[in-house]
């Protein structure tokens, strides 16, 4: 379905980026663009100065884990880092993804000197899925525990994770230990009534 705001924006987008978009989306009313590593930081600078573009404002920046992506193998890089950005000037929104090339150092550029906003964004996607951002001035842990072992977002994290931690009285201090939770598969019980709801 074609959209003149959808449509302007996709020819601003292409006379500005050119061939540094490897991929153009347009689905439930919204453009998706990829590009490559080796252009994010200068696409992303360009969508922030570049007139035609007015992109002042990153919303939004997250880490994902395709490893299994709607429950099926995945062929190809594994993190991806989305960013959705926002044109006040313009009124419109753009949604853009970078792959990081190499699963075992996920690796993109930091975008905080273009969008201040990115930085504890930056640092949730590193603690969270362990992707770095090369150039970011304090990448650490924002939400787990300074000494916190692994990514608890990634796919392959186990979901009791490996430590718990709790108070010791003697030691009188928070203490680490192994899991003590046994896994176990929880099956919810169906209960039917006649007459549920006033369903007959």
């Amino acid at each position: 379905m074609s959209s003149p705001k959808l449509d302007a924006l996709q020819a601003a987008l292409e006379a500005a980026l050119g061939p540094k978009i490897e991929t153009l989306v347009r689905d439930h009313g919204e453009i998706v663009i990829n590009v490559r590593p080796a252009d994010y930081l200068v696409a992303a600078q360009t969508l922030c100065d570049d007139p035609t573009l007015g992109f002042e404002q990153l919303i939004d920046l997250a880490g994902m884990d395709l490893s299994s992506w709607k429950d099926r193998p995945h062929d190809g890089p594994r993190f991806v880092v989305v960013s959705h950005l926002l044109s006040i000037t313009k009124n419109w929104r753009l949604r853009l993804k970078v792959v990081c090339p190499d699963d075992d150092l996920p690796l993109v550029a930091s975008l905080t000197e273009i969008w201040s906003s990115a930085n504890w964004y930056e640092r949730e996607a590193f603690d969270l899925y362990g992707i770095l951002f090369e150039g970011h001035i304090d990448l650490r842990r924002i939400l787990t525990d300074y000494g916190f072992i692994g990514h608890p977002m990634r796919k392959d994290f186990p979901v009791s994770g490996h430590v718990e931690m709790r108070y010791d009285a003697e030691q009188k201090r928070v203490i680490y230990q192994p899991v003590t939770i046994e896994p176990r598969e929880i099956t919810p019980r169906i209960v039917r009534e006649d007459n549920y709801g006033g369903l007959h």
